[in-house]
């Protein structure tokens, strides 16, 4: 075929691409990196990247002997963890005898075989850091650690004498106490470990042993743990070894090492040539429609996240009383960025942090991201609490939403949330104290109040929906606070008594045997879950069916129930307060637990009532020895009491789906 010439540097293009692939594909080489060091007598200190550490005596001293020091030495050959391009892994073996010595009583802090990208020695990264990472730099950095400590300085430690594996911080994703496999890091003995990396099923194993013992046997490692190496490191890294000391002081050598690695293919062969021609022209046939696509999406998301900023504006703004409106630059500095440890708590509707916000103590409620459900219940509890003003309500100071990001900030509440203390037995490491019966008694007062106030208070009338222990806060003095609105909704008093939802918010265990039924929230639904609460309160013990989404029996008011049966309401009362308790004031409240826990919602007493009986203004409702069948439709009674806040006939529609918190 006849061509001019002017075009053939334009034909000639490809076919000098594909020479010069093939060329590049052949020298490729295996890229393995191994070598040992029987002792370090007269290693030459150029094969190493030393920072703070030194080889005295044929031993390396990896970090020095100093109070609040840290220290690395790493080969100065980079292991190539991975090649995208060529579909590869490393596994690698890596045997090393190591002595730690305290030179105080006891030593610490500890000793890291670790991979990294970066040799720099982190500034501050002594004590509990252990020379991986410090406290500015911690989940930011590629670094994957096994870690050898000595001492239990943080409270996810299991203690001073155990092995760890690391990812991009100190804390352990796997651990695993030494004690009982015969080894004591700090023996001032030579321990001997290998860790085995394979890269075909990404599980790395550690094996750690006396070396008095003999040879290692590998039949019994310490623990294996499912890690891929190549999601947390990039395909280049150091290993090494990384030490620390604190407050205490111990020696920590390395005294061998031997290391080998070699090549995995983790994808089938690919022919590399038309691999290299393929993608050109894939690229150039997709990229125009891509990049549009990416345009268009960016621009709806852009568009999406306005309105969405904008009808949360509208919807807050319409309140009256509406908080103030903090900037997020603000709360991500009071909070640390959320860091983990400023962490309050979590549930189903997001995370709370504690913060420090314009010098004043707060607590900020972080909701789940991209859900419809997280965006009403932010409106709802804004637009809800910020007309409420109640001394046994929690505070709402303000709210932010900015980058997608929806935010509430509280009073913070030192004493937290009812639950760890009424189930302090049943929360491991649990230093929180057991409640008196006055305090107990108190803030049962309490709640009837604050729902009294929902109820009868306002304006408009408020359901709350989510009345449990953990949604119960406690001041510096024990006084209750009615917090998480979310699921909160107001109706106009004189107008509805209820509320309807396509599927009924709740937590399983406190919710109301009609709203199973019903579809609706109302004031008898809370008042059920007010009665729930008084059983936990009075006796210690959780509601029950915690994971039954369709039961609507509740095992603390069969229970409770069955004791009154058995007149035997006293062995109700918590253990924990060892008998100390008014038994009148005690059987009073456990009956108007039960009142408000009737199958019926026309039977309970309103809040109004329910807080005089409290008071001891009124003696406490009339229960019936054995709790009454639930049937559906109610009952309206003919003889008693006319209910304050009764649902009314021909409003209860069906519903069958649920939701629970």
């Amino acid at each position: 075929m006849f061509c001019h010439p002017k075009f053939m540097p334009f034909f000639q293009a490809p076919k000098l691409l594909v020479q010069a692939i093939v060329i590049c594909s052949s020298l490729i080489q295996v890229q393995c990196l191994n070598f040992s060091y029987p002792s370090f007598s007269g290693a030459d200190a150029n094969e190493f990247v030393s920072l703070s550490s030194l080889i005295i005596n044929d031993v390396i001293e990896v970090s020095p002997l100093i109070t609040d020091a840290s220290g690395r030495v790493l080969y100065k050959e980079q292991l190539k963890l991975w090649d995208k391009l060529r579909g590869t892994k490393s596994s690698f073996i890596s045997t090393f005898v190591i002595n730690i010595r305290p030179q105080t009583s006891p030593g610490g802090e500890g000793l890291a075989f670790i991979l990294t990208d970066n040799p720099a020695l982190p500034n501050d990264s002594g004590r509990q850091w252990l020379g991986i990472v410090n406290a500015s730099t911690i989940n930011v950095n590629n670094i994957v650690a096994v870690e050898f400590d000595t001492r239990k300085s943080d409270s996810e430690d299991v203690d001073d004498n155990h092995v760890g594996v690391d990812v991009k911080n100190i804390y352990s994703i796997k651990q695993e106490p030494l004690a009982g496999h015969g080894v004591n890091l700090s023996s001032g003995e030579d321990i001997t470990a290998r860790i085995q990396y394979d890269a075909k099923s990404d599980k790395m194993t550690v094996f750690v042993m006396l070396t008095r013992t003999g040879q290692l046997n590998i039949g019994n490692p310490i623990f294996t743990v499912e890690l891929d190496l190549s999601e947390n490191l990039p395909e280049d890294v150091f290993v090494g070894f990384s030490g620390s000391t604190g407050e205490h002081t111990q020696v920590n050598s390395l005294k061998s090492w031997n290391f080998t690695s070699f090549e995995v293919r983790v994808k089938s062969r690919v022919n590399l040539l038309w691999l290299w021609i393929l993608i050109p022209i894939i690229v150039i046939i997709l990229i125009g429609g891509f990049s549009y696509f990416l345009f268009r999406r960016r621009k709806n998301r852009i568009k999406q996240k306005d309105d969405d900023e904008l009808e949360i504006q509208q919807e807050i703004q319409r309140s009256s009383s509406a908080p103030q409106k903090f900037r997020l630059k603000e709360l991500i500095a009071a909070t640390g960025n959320f860091n983990v440890k400023n962490k309050l708590g979590s549930g189903g509707f997001g995370t709370v942090y504690k913060g420090i916000l314009r010098k004043e103590e707060v607590a900020v409620k972080r909701i789940q991201k991209n859900t419809r459900r997280g965006k009403q219940d932010f409106i709802a509890e804004v637009t809800t609490i910020s007309n409420l003003h109640h001394k046994n309500l929690v505070k709402l100071f303000g709210w932010c939403y900015e980058s997608n990001e929806l935010l509430l900030v509280y009073e913070f509440m030192p004493n937290g949330s009812l639950d760890r203390f009424i189930y302090r037995n049943t929360i491991p490491n649990n230093l929180y104290k057991t409640l008196n019966w006055v305090t107990r008694h108190n803030i049962i007062c309490g709640v009837a109040k604050a729902l009294d106030y929902l109820h009868n208070g306002c304006d408009k009338r408020v359901i709350h929906r989510d009345i449990k222990s953990s949604n119960i806060m406690l001041d510096s003095d024990f006084n209750a606070r009615l917090g998480d609105f979310g699921l909160a909704r107001t109706i106009q008093l004189n107008e509805k008594t209820h509320y309807s939802t396509k599927g009924i918010a709740g937590t399983p265990g406190y919710m109301a045997p009609e709203s199973f039924h019903t579809g609706k929230a109302t004031v008898e639904t809370d008042i059920y879950a007010f009665g729930v609460l008084i059983l936990e309160v009075v006796s210690g013990r959780k509601p029950g069916h915690q994971n039954e989404q369709n039961s609507y029996n509740s095992s603390i008011v069969e229970w409770v129930w069955e004791q009154h049966r058995l007149e035997k309401l006293g062995d109700v009362i918590d253990l924990q307060l060892n008998k100390d308790f008014d038994a009148d004031q005690a059987q009073c409240i456990l009956l108007l637990g039960l009142a408000c826990c009737h199958p019926n919602p026309y039977e309970r007493p309103s809040m109004r009532t329910a807080l005089q009986v409290l008071t001891g203004e009124v003696a406490p409702p009339s229960v019936p020895a054995e709790k009454p069948a639930f049937i559906w439709p109610a009952m309206v009674p003919t003889i008693g009491e006319e209910m304050d806040n009764s649902i009314t006939g021909g409003q209860l529609t069906t519903t069958t789906e649920l939701s629970g918190r």
